[in-house]
């Protein structure tokens, strides 16, 4: 999500743009499948059912960059979602509006063979192996539609930061509960494979039990690993909370700020995992609860 940018002469008024699958090079697909072969080197056993069913159902280690005609059919068919190209990162406005009508925005273009570690901004492989899979399930396609929905909504209030950590702790760096322990389901982590190994089993992050205000006033890392995870206990739960929630007294009390560090630890927190680097930082001592 964005505020301010000037839309490029070959978009359309919703942003979308061609994809233009012919114009890959042997060398972009080349890129897609290597990304591929690294992440499923260490997702089983780490992503949650879900996501890899989700890459089951849509093939999208057939070989090479997915087409988004092929890959829309498919997934309008499970869940009335399609996936549209644009230039990049899109207005607020913009990406709430094609979220609420089951579209996902992914960027076209894929990163260098000397980026596949780290990118600025989020490429084909990043929107479409992380987020799109898991559309593919129908309670997180409604949270996403619901999502957007709100997003829409909360235009209203000076709220977008806020809602911004919503998508930023669950779609993008989520975890969940399961009978065989915590696994990933947030894009940003599935689709990265250091931080797939790093959320999991690393140490030095918190692993905190989903609270849907609590996670609104927590701000969040942009450039570096996440030290604080929020564990949800099904795709039900964040649906519900998302749609049974009155967002417009929890902007009132937010006020468009953030209360609480990326790494605080508050005495009300439903610790699953208290990470040492965090404890250290404070100096042996955590936040209250305020």
């Amino acid at each position: 999500m964005s505020n301010h940018f000037e839309k490029p002469d070959h978009a359309r008024a919703d942003w979308t743009i061609d994809q233009d699958w012919s114009r890959y090079t042997d060398e972009e697909h080349a890129v897609w499948d290597l990304l591929y072969k690294r992440q499923m080197e260490v997702l089983p056993g780490r992503a949650a059912p879900e996501f890899l069913d989700g890459l089951k159902a849509l093939d999208l280690g057939r070989g090479g960059i997915p087409d988004f005609e092929v890959i829309s059919d498919e997934l309008e068919a499970l869940t009335g979602w399609r996936v549209v190209a644009v230039p990049g990162l899109v207005p607020d406005d913009v990406f709430f509006d094609h979220l609420a009508n089951r579209r996902f925005p992914a960027g076209q273009f894929i990163r260098k063979r000397n980026e596949l570690d780290y990118l600025q901004e989020p490429d084909v492989f990043h929107d479409v192996f992380g987020h799109v899979p898991m559309l593919t399930n129908p309670v997180f396609a409604d949270y996403m539609e619901a999502y957007g929905k709100g997003g829409l909504r909360s235009l209203n209030y000076a709220a977008l930061k806020n809602l911004a950590a919503l998508y930023w702790y669950t779609v993008e760096f989520g975890l969940i509960r399961t009978d065989e322990g915590l696994r990933i389901y947030g894009a940003g982590i599935v689709s990265s494979k250091t931080e797939s190994i790093f959320a999991l089993e690393d140490p030095s992050p918190n692993r905190i039990g989903f609270d849907l205000e609590r996670l609104m006033r927590t701000d969040y890392r942009i450039d570096d690993f996440q030290q604080t995870y929020f564990v949800i206990d099904s795709y039900d739960q964040l649906f519900r909370a998302t749609v049974d929630t009155d967002f417009a007294p929890i902007y009132e009390r937010l006020q468009g700020k953030f209360a609480h560090g990326p790494e605080d630890v508050l005495d009300r927190d439903e610790v699953i995992t208290r990470g040492t680097q965090a404890y250290a930082k404070a100096g042996g001592r955590f936040a209250d609860a305020s």
